[in-house]
């Protein structure tokens, strides 16, 4: 039975992605900040789930990630599935931190937790949920979408880390388009199902791929947004 740890899986892609693990046979351990959603889950019958409570800007996740590693007498996957954004105009330097505070502060320390305890073993698979959004700036959100653009670039210096190592150290970069997980009150271009979003990532995750687009179909986004010129991109 393989082992994962998802780190922000009370709602949204995590918790539905959990549920696919699940059912594949992992043992898993889910981390979030809903209170009431996280004492419901561990309501649920099950001994291959373990829930607990963490804010990730707390400096907590090392005990965290260790207790489930404990429990779970190993650890295989871990998933960073945590994220906030802001997507309001001119919210000022402390809204703007928060994204800083999760998406990069809190994104690194997980990250080195796990990528040290992975090396200790000499094996294992790092995925995190990052964003289309890391391609580029954008005025909507600018500390999101750099914050993102920090992730998908820390990723690939973990990965060219673990092969210049000669580990068998898995990093893998998802970014996702739109996926409705409830933060956004309409429906936009392309939005897919949490559901639908998760049984993708769970196959990327099979896969161990690189970096990937779900859904799919937004690699065809990412192409245009990595060409298109900055005269055209700034006026749209």
């Amino acid at each position: 039975m393989k082992k994962a740890i998802i780190i922000g899986a009370s709602t949204g892609i995590g918790n539905a992605l959990a549920k696919v693990l699940l059912e594949n046979d992992y043992k898993v351990g889910i981390t979030g900040v809903e209170k009431t959603i996280l004492n419901e889950l561990n309501q649920v019958p099950n001994t291959n789930l373990n829930v607990k409570y963490l804010d990730c800007t707390s400096h907590q996740s090392s005990e965290v990630i260790h207790d489930f590693i404990h429990w779970m007498d190993g650890l295989d996957l871990l998933v960073f599935s945590a994220g906030i954004g802001h997507l309001d105009k001119n919210l000022g330097f402390e809204i703007e931190n928060e994204a800083n505070k999760l998406n990069v502060l809190a994104f690194t320390e997980i990250a080195d937790i796990s990528y040290k305890y992975f090396e200790s073993k000499g094996q294992g698979h790092f995925v995190a949920i990052t964003s289309i959004a890391g391609l580029r700036g954008n005025r909507i959100a600018p500390a999101y979408h750099a914050a993102k653009s920090y992730q998908i670039s820390y990723l690939e210096g973990l990965r060219q880390r673990g092969i210049h190592s000669n580990l068998s150290i898995s990093i893998t970069d998802i970014r996702p388009g739109f996926v409705d997980t409830g933060l956004v009150n309409k429906k936009n271009f392309w939005m897919a199902s949490k559901e639908k979003a998760a049984k993708q990532i769970f196959n990327i995750i099979r896969k161990k791929k690189n970096v990937a687009y779900v859904t799919k179909r937004w690699l065809i986004v990412a192409f245009v947004v990595r060409i298109i010129p900055n005269w055209i991109y700034n006026r749209v």
